[in-house]
């Protein structure tokens, strides 16, 4: 016999042709269209983030196998797709450190530190931008489009305003980089197609995801709306890029349809009842931890068994229909408490408003609008007022306030600023008749604790009051006596900042349209 045929090599004995770098290949080759539509729109801005951002990642990951005396990982192209990928999630108007500090913590704290590609446990491009937004929130959620600060259109929807979704569809409006949804879906077909992806965890992400915005997004099965939040927000790049990541999904088609149902929902809650500017990064990040549970309960059958009952019948799914039914619980309770509490919570949120505005306007017994006062508010179409001036500052409303004869008692003008620390920042700003500050209440204050949460005390608050101004001065320094200087809080620049632009916006709307 030749003793060839007794040399057989241990299993598996199929090989594949694929490889770690054909994989990442096909990834970058998908991202190119989503890429190159951000470059066209946003301009060199966008290509020097995303260079910045995918030199980093490279260079960190060569760095680490240097210094620790690893094997070279760079040539497969992991780094690059997570330098690539996290870029893509940024706004283009980002300074250059934005992009490189995230690459650096994506690559060596996510990856490189838990023993590189295949063994970290989130996704080190969605990690790195959850650190950004947590370090960074101002900056990560100040958005230009054409040279202009905008909200981005999930934001202006959010305030009642129209949104055209062709602008959403092909990218014509302010996001990240890779914000074209015709763009993504491209690169993601082209996933499929080359079978880089399967399509249980894009399926299972979208469909639930659209089914919770109908159920819970207060408009019903408007398909405007189901679309303008399937193509906004980070779903698609989230669906198709981020959480089939396959070292941080599960490995059967079961898990993972429980899987991109998991993100789905998470997505759609954070959508509709979270303040934060992302939903879908920290939707599939948390399900991410659940992958190592769902891969324990969603065993496949080992090839070539057979059951010894000869029954021929299937196991029961148990794990697949408990997590089924706890996401039917969880969403039926989420349902009935929203249903309940909706109308009181609106009408709190009256009341509180309706309380901000008798205390900076203390002589008015009713609060009336004015046609020329709102077609003036209306007119500014929900965008900044002036952001050359005043940063990212919106006017909300404006009322005259009505003493009991009849007569003007004030006026108050509800302003937001955008450039909070920690978000925004809204409140009342109370103007007697000759256009003196009464003074000023916060509606939505959001700041660190013990440093911005301060200038919602009347030690900063009363800077504002009983003074006639055309602007106010933020002094950084403190100790100024002048009547129209604010010395900042200690330690909150920014947060006192923001408060005195919105204040000046609320002046400078008076001196246009009141007066």
């Amino acid at each position: 016999m030749n003793e060839k045929l007794l040399n057989v090599s241990s299993s598996p004995h199929i090989r594949s042709k694929l490889t770690t770098g054909s994989v990442m290949f096909d990834v970058i080759l998908a991202l190119v269209p989503a890429a190159v539509v951000g470059v066209y729109h946003y301009g060199l801005s966008a290509l020097l983030v995303i260079a910045a951002s995918i030199a980093a990642a490279v260079l960190t990951e060569y760095l680490f196998d240097r210094v620790t005396k690893r094997p070279n990982t760079v040539r497969d192209g992991s780094a690059i797709v997570t330098g690539l990928l996290l870029a893509l999630c940024l706004p283009a108007s980002v300074p250059l450190y934005i992009p490189i500090l995230g690459s650096v913590f994506a690559i060596l704290f996510v990856k490189s530190f838990f023993g590189g590609l295949g063994k970290n446990f989130m996704n080190p491009a969605l990690a790195g931008r959850c650190f950004l937004l947590i370090s960074f929130g101002n900056i990560m959620t100040s958005y230009t489009y054409d040279g202009v600060t905008q909200a981005t259109p999930l934001a202006a929807m959010r305030a009642g305003e129209y949104v055209r979704l062709t602008d959403i569809f092909f990218g014509n409006a302010s996001g990240v980089i890779g914000s074209s949804a015709l763009a993504l879906l491209v690169g993601g077909i082209f996933l499929l197609v080359v079978k880089g992806i399967t399509f249980e965890i894009p399926a299972a992400c979208i469909l639930v995801f659209t089914g919770f915005i109908a159920i819970f997004g207060g408009q019903g099965l408007d398909v405007s709306v189901l679309l303008a939040h399937i193509c906004g927000g980070g779903i698609l790049m989230g669906a198709f890029f981020m959480a089939t990541d396959p070292v941080t999904s599960p490995l059967t088609s079961q898990g993972q349809l429980l899987y991109g149902a998991a993100v789905g929902l998470l997505a759609g809650l954070f959508r509709v009842y979270g303040s934060s500017a992302d939903s879908v990064s920290y939707a599939i990040i948390l399900s991410n931890l659940l992958v190592p549970f769902i891969d324990k309960f969603c065993v496949p059958k080992p090839l070539g068994y057979r059951s010894t009952d000869n029954s021929g019948k299937k196991e029961f799914p148990k794990a697949a229909v408990n997590l089924t039914v706890i996401t039917l619980v969880a969403g039926l309770a989420l349902s009935t408490v929203y249903m309940v509490t909706k109308d009181k919570i609106e009408e709190q949120k009256m009341l509180a408003r309706a309380e901000s505005y008798r205390e900076v306007c203390p002589g008015a017994e009713e609060f009336a609008y004015d046609d020329a006062i709102q077609a003036a508010v209306d007119a500014l179409n929900g965008e900044a007022f002036d952001a050359a001036a005043y940063g990212r500052t919106y006017v909300n409303e404006a009322v005259v306030g009505k003493a009991a004869d009849g007569s003007v008692a004030g006026y108050v003008i509800s302003v937001t600023s955008a450039d909070g620390f920690d978000g925004n920042i809204s409140l009342a700003v109370g103007l007697s008749a000759d256009g003196t500050v009464n003074g000023i209440s916060f509606t939505e204050l959001n700041e660190t604790a013990g440093m911005g949460m301060k200038c919602g005390e009347d030690a900063f608050k009363s800077q504002f009051s009983g003074v006639k101004t055309v602007q106010f001065t933020l002094n950084k320094a403190g100790s100024s006596t002048a009547d129209n200087d604010i010395n900042s809080v200690s330690g909150a620049s920014i947060s006192s900042g923001a408060v005195v632009n919105a204040v000046n916006t609320a002046l400078a709307f008076y001196a246009a349209s009141v007066q």
